[in-house]
């Protein structure tokens, strides 16, 4: 029997799609490079709502599995077929990683990407870059634009510099890195993240590799103290929530400080006398 039945889950439409693009790619049908059919056909084609699909897009280009560019369509990226080849859990579940242990990790690697990038970044490079800037400046109110936007810069670092086991680097700890700048957007307004994105590229262009690697530092030091603030301000929060809801209670039959305060002085307990 036929279904109808259109698909507006975010996550159930980006499931679908990479296990179709895993079937088409195996079949022929779509080679690493290749032009995507606008969104019109391809919500059509696999029966799912367009606000859904251009969702799932995004996430696929945060993945790495395509490319969108603007005025053009989507395209599949080259090297599409081996980062569709890993598990899904692979992909989407890193939940175990502690926030403090993907701080270290950037902070070890990051500022020598950028150094790279500054070295071997290609007018793609840069383009994507400028790209992810250009989203970031117009996500105002759009916290999944922020978020992603911000993502696909640090992505576009990782690809720009020139090494493809970075860029499978990136598809591994991608899971990690979205929940980590999902917390910091929160923190900060737009203008912050801007003040330090756009210093790594301008550096970049200039192929300062010592300068990029510096910017990239700050940046990620930056994160890592908001990080700590924010833990801090939870357990600050937290605290005075409890006190709230879990006020100080005398035990039954004494005297609150209010009624001891109170007592004339010949209502006040008598000390028993010492003996001797």
């Amino acid at each position: 029997m036929r279904s109808d039945h259109v698909l507006d889950n975010k996550d159930d439409v980006t499931h679908l799609l990479i296990l179709r693009f895993q079937q088409m790619l195996s079949e022929g049908v779509l080679t690493p490079g290749a032009k995507l059919p606008p969104e019109r056909e391809l919500a059509a084609h696999f029966k799912v709502a367009r606000s859904s699909l251009r969702q799932a897009l995004k996430v696929l280009e945060i993945m790495g599995v395509i490319t969108q560019k603007v005025g053009d369509g989507s395209y599949l990226n080259r090297d599409a077929s081996s980062v569709l080849r890993v598990p899904m859990e692979f992909l989407f579940l890193l939940d175990d990683t502690t926030v403090e242990e993907l701080t270290e990790l950037r902070l070890i690697i990051e500022p020598s990407l950028a150094a790279k990038a500054a070295e071997r970044a290609n007018s793609t490079d840069i383009a994507l870059l400028r790209q992810s800037i250009t989203d970031l400046e117009n996500s105002l109110c759009d916290r999944v634009k922020l978020v992603a936007s911000d993502l696909l810069f640090h992505r576009a670092i990782f690809e720009a510099s020139g090494n493809r086991l970075t860029g499978r680097l990136f598809h591994t700890i991608h899971r990690a890195m979205l929940h980590m700048i999902t917390m910091t957007s929160q923190l900060v307004d737009l203008e912050h993240t801007l003040a330090f994105h756009k210093p790594i590229l301008a550096a970049i262009e200039k192929r300062d590799s010592e300068l990029a690697s510096r910017l990239m530092t700050a940046h990620l030091a930056d994160a890592s103290a908001l990080l700590a603030q924010g833990r801090e301000q939870q357990r600050a929060r937290a605290l005075r929530d409890h006190m709230a809801t879990n006020p100080l209670k005398l035990e039954k039959g004494s005297r609150s400080m209010r009624e001891i305060r109170t007592l004339k002085p010949t209502q006040m307990p008598r000390r028993r006398a010492a003996r001797h």
